[in-house]
């Protein structure tokens, strides 16, 4: 049986893993502002968020696009951030499954980088240039031969599969301010959804809601990343 394992980043290793960081934050945050332009707010466009320059989203939230994912790295060996995307609170309850649709976006745009670095770590293995590994971590999911540019393809491809699959399900917990709050919406009745999102725009609920999802997401997100290995190699048995 494959182990799947934790180990440390090389700090030689924080370039891949601050361009996989920032492009995932900008898709992200640029998938939101697309689709709350398509669902008539046209406030992020008009901010240059519907973008994947990631100068926009950088310099709307500098601390946690640029700051603390070094303040991670250097802490724990592995880089996390946040950015926003404006919005016209107006429109949002005026129109909330509109808005939960905005919110839904973003997770979107990250399971869409799951699914594409899943597809290119298939297609190398198809090609012979990477392998499994035979244990996974955060930054190893695909092997390649050792001082070629595949080996740094690979990592990145790596970075990108893990990553967007934490920003993907850390943002679909169903509480604000993270995008599951919102998207709850769309299972409730309108005048309901319209009720939570102004009960949500009290700051506590923000505090609190952060604070839960922060303490929630390791025992969430381990058995969603088995199930995700088990579909990426179905032919070998990790655990």
């Amino acid at each position: 049986m494959r182990r799947v394992y934790a180990r440390r980043v090389d700090p030689l290793d924080a370039i891949l893993w601050y361009v996989v960081l920032l492009f995932s934050l900008t898709f992200h945050e640029a998938a939101h502002a697309w689709a709350a332009q398509r669902g008539g707010d046209p406030t992020a466009y008009l901010g240059g968020q519907v973008t994947l320059d990631p100068r926009p989203h950088i310099q709307r939230e500098p601390f946690g696009m640029v700051f603390a994912p070094l303040l991670f790295f250097a802490m724990s060996g592995f880089m996390i951030g946040w950015a926003s995307t404006p919005y016209d609170p107006r429109w949002a309850i005026q129109h909330p499954r509109r808005a939960a649709w905005m919110a839904l976006a973003g997770p979107a745009a990250n399971a869409l980088l799951v699914l594409a670095s899943a597809i290119a770590i298939r297609v190398g293995m198809v090609a012979g240039v990477f392998e499994a590994p035979p244990g996974i971590a955060f930054d190893l999911v695909a092997l390649a031969e050792p001082g070629t540019v595949w080996e740094t393809v690979a990592t990145l491809l790596s970075i990108a599969f893990t990553l967007n699959l934490l920003l993907c399900v850390f943002n679909l917990i169903p509480l604000p301010p993270l995008d599951g709050g919102s998207a709850v919406g769309l299972l409730l009745p309108e005048r309901v959804a319209v009720r939570m999102r102004l009960a949500f725009l009290r700051p506590g609920w923000s505090l609190v809601g952060i604070l839960v999802a922060w303490f929630a997401i390791g025992r969430i997100f381990r058995p969603v990343h088995g199930v995700a290995i088990r579909l990426l190699y179905p032919e070998f048995a990790y655990g």
